[in-house]
């Protein structure tokens, strides 16, 4: 009989709650403030509010990962429930200390009845559900105490390695660079990174195949005290074999064999297998690139596996911009990749602005197995400006060779002008140039230290009546110099000072007329600014202007990063001063100076610098804007 009547209570209660669907047995959604919202939409008061006095980093830990959190939205706990959830809580809060460091934490819990609701007609029994009242108040209170530091760390190394004659150096380069140093606070983020660090730096070179064997961290709570020791194998020495090449079509995968430029037989790299797969993805000849190194075979000759699909063999793009230099510009490009009956690509170019038109065509031919390539260009070229209108031709052919850090360009050029003064004036010329460029930025297009170093000479000879050698040189350096590094939390918050210089000159005697293609002009957005572009030359008699045989240009940036809540954002601020000068004879040089302040963007396009300069010949201020880094 006993059983029948619980049998029978039990079947009422059960018929008496709220039937629920199919896939509702999750809690209901919580919103941010910790409500949740019925079914009809309207939003429900939380089961109760969670309150957390700790530390800040400690407190933020706690907050997002307790997992108390996900019952907040319960409308059916009762007291009964909530406590045994914050039984749980208490050990799940000392678990999350103690991936923060703090082994002995003191964790105290308490809960505040709720008061009864105006419609609830008095306090509510222990296990009344909490919809109908106003929510707990579960304050969890922490005293952290000391946190646990690294006292020891060990690291050992196992495998090829072990009989490698650098082991010493190369234990003693992965325990330099260990994340968790004696001293540090021990948590298990900094624990799993460390040891993740580790084993990338030991598989980056030889040893891709390098594994961990075994970590330990010995925790000693009364000592607050982390003793580290960590196990790696090497795996095998690997070397590169053979690459082999998938997906082309149009072009050989011997094309691609030279412009990863990976020599057979030399010690693996990852850095090295990176450069690699870049120098194939900017040639331009395919859309995406894929290198990896196959470790199923012989290690002292592991194929390196290359995946290439190949870009479009033709490719017109049509471009709309605008500078403060030359004011609006339209622009049409020509890609074809290869030619017939030819390897070479030809890159075809109209542009049209204010001052300058210009139609160019390039050819390149596929590079050599020294990575050296023909190039032949032809350019037509009219400017008008800040000089009298000039129509030029110049036709250009050479071996080039562009590698990481350093361009090199033998070539043979035709310079031809037509200067459209009172008289016309026309010039020719044919030179033997060499020019040469060394990079050594820590980051392109975004640097912040290194220089840069180009270099240009050529002997020529003017042609027609008057035929006259000359021998023309240039120089430009550009350099970034960061200052009291150490003084900010990263390298990137401190402010640098950018210098850059340019040089050149034309040998001849004062009576040759030389193509002023030859000579020099300057001004504008990226040499003196608070001047227009190319407005420093020779100012003649009848204040017409000329280019010239000497130029000097000189400039200082100081450059600082914005900083916001610690961190260095996107932008920078600079002042600046800029001078250049260009005349017929070196002592006439009589620099013309501008001022300014600017902004600096970090776009996904490259860096955007807005500058406002004041001329100080001209004696009015000029807006600058240019896009992108280049040397």
């Amino acid at each position: 009989m006993g059983w029948t009547c619980a049998v029978l209570v039990l079947l009422l209660a059960t018929l008496g709650r709220p039937a629920r669907a199919e896939g509702d047995a999750q809690p209901p959604t919580t919103s941010a403030a910790g409500a949740s919202t019925s079914a009809s939409g309207t939003a429900a008061p939380p089961a109760f509010h969670l309150e957390v006095h700790a530390p800040e980093p400690l407190r933020d830990t706690l907050l997002r990962h307790l997992e108390l959190q996900q019952y907040r939205g319960l409308q059916d706990l009762d007291r009964d429930e909530l406590d045994r959830l914050l039984v749980s809580a208490q050990d799940n809060a000392r678990n999350l200390l103690a991936t923060q460091g703090y082994f002995a934490a003191e964790v105290k819990i308490s809960v505040q009845e709720p008061a009864a609701s105006p419609t609830a007609g008095g306090p509510p029994a222990s296990d009344a559900p909490v919809a109908q009242h106003t929510p707990w108040e579960v304050l969890i209170e922490v005293t952290p105490g000391e946190p646990v530091r690294v006292s020891a760390f060990q690291l050992q190394l196992s495998g090829d390695v072990a009989h490698n004659p650098e082991l010493e150096a190369v234990q003693r380069s992965l325990t330099e660079t260990w994340g968790l140093r004696p001293g540090s606070i021990f948590t298990q983020a900094g624990w799993d990174s460390a040891k993740t660090e580790a084993l990338r730096r030991l598989t980056a070179t030889r040893y891709p195949t390098g594994h961990l064997v075994d970590s330990q961290a010995r925790i000693d709570p009364d000592t607050q005290q982390a003793e580290l020791s960590l196990t790696l194998d090497s795996g095998p020495d690997f070397r590169f074999g053979e690459v082999l090449v998938e997906g082309t079509q149009h072009h050989s995968a011997e094309l691609v064999r030279r412009l990863a430029q990976i020599p057979t037989g030399s010690t693996y790299t990852q850095a090295d297998l990176l450069k690699a797969q870049q120098r194939v993805a900017d040639s331009g000849y395919f859309d995406s690139v894929f290198m990896s190194l196959d470790t199923s075979g012989d290690p002292q000759a592991a194929p390196v596996r290359v995946q290439v699909r190949e870009a479009k063999l033709h490719k017109l793009v049509l471009g709309v911009g605008a500078s403060t230099d030359s004011g609006g510009r339209l622009s049409a490009e020509f890609t074809q990749r290869k030619l017939p009956w030819l390897d070479w690509k030809a890159l075809s170019k109209l542009s049209l602005d204010r001052d300058t038109k210009t139609l160019s065509s390039e050819l390149t031919s596929q590079p050599d197995k020294d990575n050296w390539r023909w190039v032949t260009s032809g350019q037509l070229q009219r400017q008008t400006g800040s000089t009298a209108p000039v129509n030029s031709l110049t036709l250009r052919t050479g071996r080039a060779k562009t590698d990481e850090h350093y361009d090199r360009n033998f070539y043979l050029q035709y310079d031809h002008t037509l200067t459209q003064s009172s008289p016309a004036e026309s010039a020719s010329s044919v030179s033997a140039n060499y020019a040469w460029t060394q990079r050594n930025f820590n980051n392109i297009p975004f640097p912040t230290r290194g220089y840069g170093l180009a270099v240009e000479v050529g002997p020529g000879l003017t042609l027609g009546s008057q035929r006259s050698p000359f021998l023309r040189s240039r120089a430009r350096v550009l350099g970034f110099i960061p200052f009291n590094e150490s003084a900010y939390p990263s390298a990137a918050q401190a402010p640098r000072l950018a210098w850059r210089a340019e040089g050149g000159a034309v040998g001849a005697r004062s009576s040759v007329v030389l193509p002023s293609t030859q000579l020099f002009l300057t001004g504008g957005d990226t040499t003196v600014r608070g001047y227009g572009y190319r407005e420093i030359g020779v100012v003649q008699a009848d204040g017409s202007l000329e280019p010239g045989r000497y130029l000097a240009v000189g400039s200082l940036e100081w450059q600082k990063p914005i900083v916001r809540n610690g961190r260095a954002t996107e932008f920078e601020s600079t002042v600046f001063i800029d001078a250049g000068a260009v005349a017929n004879e070196a002592s006439k040089l009589r620099a013309k100076v501008g001022v300014g302040v600017g902004a600096r963007w970090r776009s996904p396009v490259g860096p955007l610098e807005v500058d406002l300069a004041w001329g100080a010949a001209t004696r009015r201020l000029r807006l600058h804007l240019a896009v992108g880094f280049t040397f």
